[in-house]
């Protein structure tokens, strides 16, 4: 009988801290620095954890695209404008919260292209029934997207099948949300610097210029190649006025 009662009074106490928690929803965000939202297609996996416990709250991939252009990055922001729409990006959360908590929110983005992947934290107090919502926590992405096209990985070349002394060199360079880079656009080729640094057999060789081509994100240069032996490659964009950067790099060999 007095085991029942226990079991009775501890089943009382946790229905009436269940009873006692509310729901507390709560969106969190990866905007690209200079640009927009992050989409699902390229991968952005947010963690909540209680900082004092570290107990996960909740996890998973945001869903949705990267929003408006217009809104985002044409029109002037004003104070507490919403800058994202019903579509845009998010991942968004229902905790049950019986006090206020104080979490950690951890951001990898993006997990689908990993020459541009970051690790961004975060920290936020919640308060139960409190929702933060609209917007949300918004955290920001820096860099480009960098990807070396060609030459390819661990690629052997004969120098005598190279014309002229040159290699081609392509490159795929966007913002941090795969926006769209080309020349005189909403994110202008002309505004940054892509180079490549050159190494031959360890020592630094020359640094030369990318290009945009035709095609959107897409650079272009020739490698210098007159001699044999194991070449290194790193391709970069630089924006001046954000401080943006990202980087690739390539090894190959020419015999």
């Amino acid at each position: 009988m007095q085991v029942k009662v226990q079991w009775i009074a501890i089943l009382l106490i946790l229905y009436a801290a269940v009873s006692l928690a509310q729901t507390t929803k709560i969106i969190v965000r990866a905007k690209a620095k200079d640009a927009k939202f992050l989409p699902a297609s390229l991968g952005v996996h947010v963690t909540i954890r209680n900082n004092m416990t570290g107990e996960v709250m909740a996890k998973g991939m945001a869903t949705g695209g990267s929003g408006n252009t217009d809104v985002i990055m044409a029109e002037a922001i004003k104070r507490n404008q919403q800058l994202a729409d019903a579509g845009t990006s998010k991942f968004e959360a229902s905790l049950e919260l019986t006090d206020p908590t104080f979490v950690d929110i951890e951001v990898i983005a993006s997990v689908n292209r990993r020459n541009g992947t970051k690790k961004i934290t975060t920290q936020t107090w919640l308060i139960p029934g409190k929702d933060i919502l609209g917007d949300g926590i918004v955290v920001e992405i820096p860099g480009f997207i960098v990807d070396i096209l060609a030459p390819t990985t661990q690629q052997y070349t004969r120098l005598e099948s190279i014309k002229e002394g040159k290699m081609p060199l392509k490159a795929s360079i966007t913002m941090a949300c795969g926006c769209v880079i080309s020349k005189g656009g909403t994110w202008d080729s002309e505004a940054f610097t892509t180079k490549a640094i050159i190494k031959h057999n360890g020592q630094k060789i020359g640094e030369i210029p990318l290009k945009i081509t035709d095609v959107w994100n897409n650079f272009e240069a020739a490698i210098p190649i007159t001699a044999k032996g194991d070449y290194e490659v790193h391709v970069y964009a630089y924006d001046p006025k954000t401080g943006n950067i990202g980087v690739d790099k390539i090894n190959f060999t020419v015999i």
